[in-house]
């Protein structure tokens, strides 16, 4: 196994700068840059999007670089509601409260001027989702030309919460060059078509998550983590650190039937309803719920309470099927061994499901298929983009347990559907969601607002 890839010590004057490749000391590039910002350096699609874009953006001759913003708790739980708002889920009146909107501002304008600090003057800077859209007046104000990237959304865009969102949102979006999203049906209320670009996300057939792994290798990454470990076992990396923390009553038996679902500990990806759900599954398969460890997750506030009421469904649940639930917590202190263990996981699932109740687009649904993974998902966001109901996956409604049990139960007693699924779910997803794909429509959505950045 490969040892940890540690980041380079960010320079001053910004939270965090993650730039390769190559590394280099400070900021000297020659030209104007794509400069990506989000909220986080580790955990999540956006940020593992975010470390494969960087240097695709290099390989096709487009200087880029990567800087993540900082903030209090307060404002994480803040975008964190903003976040399942515009999934269509929450209260709007959360961002009633006294001094929430002034928060925002105070905030992003203060990472706004951090940044500026490390920009140069013909810099395009992408802002990923809400978290850092309150960047774009202090750098449109500077001269930048701002693009905002928004990965999230819901096609109920005239529900309340969306609506809530956009109001608060409305002077900040005012200020970008162009808006990308992933399905149409997600544009912002009052955005142009003028500054409107659909961009599906996608997924680099080259990195460690989806690698070719032998059976051999996949069974040592899942022993490397402690599925085939007694309950208790700690497992360690090479070089002593943590790789995953695995909830179980008994290791995991090399001939079972698998159903795993990987994702963020997150209300909106239901992993409690996963558990609720194999009453409907077969009395010998085992489910694996695997995530990161929220503790490592800045951006995530609600992480730690999720995986604590999955681990109480775990508890609660009949002592047969209990003891056929493996809980991963991976660590992402090693981001290529994190993501390497996902692979091995999914390679080694007979079904893999993602039951979420509202999904921007499901990148986790698109690397299963990319590994030839027969998928039951929920028919909500984008992954009906993804998956052709009975050719290349089940779409399922992630609110009916039964139904979710019986599409699990169909592909795994059907070993002929399973393999035909997956054969043409890899060929549409390697088409449609590869890497250079997105590149190409980087450089697009640049061309078409005048703002391409290149050496």
């Amino acid at each position: 196994m490969s040892s940890p890839q540690h980041q380079t010590t960010p320079p001053p004057a910004l939270s965090s700068w993650i730039i390769e490749p190559p590394v280099v000391d400070g900021l000297r590039f020659a030209g104007a840059r794509l400069v990506h910002v989000n909220a986080t350096a580790t955990g999540g699609g956006v940020a593992e999007l975010i470390h494969r874009l960087v240097p695709a953006h290099a390989a096709a001759g487009i200087a880029a670089g990567w800087a993540v913003i900082d903030g209090p708790a307060e404002f994480f739980a803040q975008t964190k509601a903003i976040h399942h708002l515009l999934h269509g889920h929450g209260d709007p009146r959360a961002l009633d409260v006294p001094g929430s909107a002034a928060r925002y501002s105070e905030v992003t304008e203060q990472e706004a001027r951090r940044l500026l600090a490390q920009l140069q003057d013909d810099d395009v800077v992408v802002l990923h989702d809400p978290q850092t859209l309150g960047l774009a007046g202090t750098l449109a104000d500077a001269g930048h030309r701002v693009i905002w990237h928004c990965h999230v959304g819901t096609a109920r865009a005239d529900a309340p919460g969306p609506r809530a969102v956009w109001r608060m949102l409305a002077e900040p979006l005012s200020h970008v060059s162009a808006v990308m999203i992933t399905r149409r049906e997600y544009a912002p209320a009052g955005v142009d078509a003028t500054r409107l670009h659909v961009a599906p996300p996608a997924i680099d057939l080259t990195a460690p998550k989806c690698e070719p792994l032998s059976r051999d290798a996949v069974a040592a990454w899942l022993s490397a983590a402690g599925l085939a470990a007694p309950a208790g076992a700690t497992a360690t990396v090479a070089d002593g650190l943590p790789l995953a923390r695995v909830i179980h009553d008994a290791s995991l038996p090399q001939d079972a039937c698998v159903v795993l679902q990987v994702g963020r500990w997150d209300p909106l990806k239901d992993p409690v309803g996963v558990i609720a759900a194999m009453a409907w599954m077969p009395p010998d398969a085992h489910l694996v719920l695997a995530g990161p460890d929220p503790r490592e997750v800045p951006d995530d506030p609600e992480g730690v309470a999720v995986l604590e009421a999955v681990v109480a469904a775990r508890a609660a649940a009949p002592a047969d099927r209990r003891a056929r639930i493996h809980l991963v917590v991976a660590s992402l202190r090693s981001r290529d061994d994190n993501a390497r263990l996902v692979n091995a996981l999914q390679r080694r699932a007979d079904v893999v499901l993602q039951k979420s109740l509202e999904e921007g687009f499901g990148l986790t649904v698109t690397e299963a298929m990319a590994k030839g993974r027969a998928v039951v998902a929920s028919a909500v966001g984008g992954i009906p983009d993804q998956i052709e109901d009975g050719r290349t996956g089940l779409l399922v409604d992630p609110t009916d347990l039964p139904a979710v049990g019986h599409a699990v139960t169909r592909l795994l007693a059907d070993s002929a559907l399973r393999a035909a699924c997956g054969a043409r779910a890899e060929i549409a997803a390697v088409r449609r969601f590869s890497l250079p794909r997105l590149v190409a429509d980087y450089d697009r959505i640049c061309q078409a607002t005048n703002v391409r950045a290149a050496n």
